[in-house]
């Protein structure tokens, strides 16, 4: 007796969510781990700024370049592939008194909304967890181009930021005489277009 008005509704539910999963997975990128570096820089006893390596270890990106109101991200960056430029002094940086590569490898960031101040640029407000302390972390970036590659083999987004850290905020205090307190940081962000790539949270319901 009901049964039509229950297939009218199931069809109604569909035609609303429907144009929202085809949305979601045109918005979904996954981070190129090769051609995405982060680049850190800090004070050697007042003599120089030297400059370390860090990688992206995976990451997802949920992007509309036409509309930046949905955007989201999160990503693993592996501390344990630091790289200073000589073995020894990476071993040194991994010690569990400055990154503990061994015990937290990876740090964490997960962005909690995009502001956007024009076609091109905006400011990424997240929480960053390093050294098993999460920190609130914004971060003004810059989007480049998204676009096909050169073969049209996929489709990438490019994005370039900033952010200053302070390492005492999330206990690294060791060697103060001789490491700087600031860490100036830059990232250079490649994403590809992947309908697989998850758009959201997994701690998210």
């Amino acid at each position: 007796m009901f049964r039509p008005y229950l297939i009218r509704w199931l069809w109604c539910l569909a035609a609303t969510l429907l144009p929202l999963a085809v949305h979601a997975a045109a918005d979904g990128w996954r981070y190129d781990t090769v051609h995405s570096q982060i680049l850190f820089s800090i004070s050697h006893n007042g003599y120089s700024r030297p400059f370390g390596r860090l990688h992206i270890a995976r990451g997802w990106l949920r992007f509309d370049p036409d509309d930046w109101s949905n955007a989201a991200t999160e990503l693993d960056i592996d501390l344990a592939g630091v790289d200073m430029g000589d073995a020894g002094w990476n071993a040194a940086v991994c010690k569990p008194a400055l990154l503990d590569c061994a015990g937290d490898r990876y740090a964490h960031f997960a962005s909690t909304r995009v502001e956007r101040t024009d076609d091109h640029h905006g400011v990424l407000h997240g929480q960053l967890t390093l050294h098993g302390i999460t920190r609130p972390l914004d971060l003004p970036f810059t989007f480049n181009r998204a676009a096909k590659t050169m073969y049209e083999l996929h489709k990438v987004a490019g994005f370039s930021a900033t952010a200053t850290l302070d390492r005492s905020s999330f206990g690294i205090t060791a060697n103060p005489g001789s490491i700087g307190g600031q860490v100036s940081v830059w990232l250079e962000l490649e994403a590809v277009r992947d309908d697989h790539a998850p758009t959201t949270s997994k701690e998210q319901p």
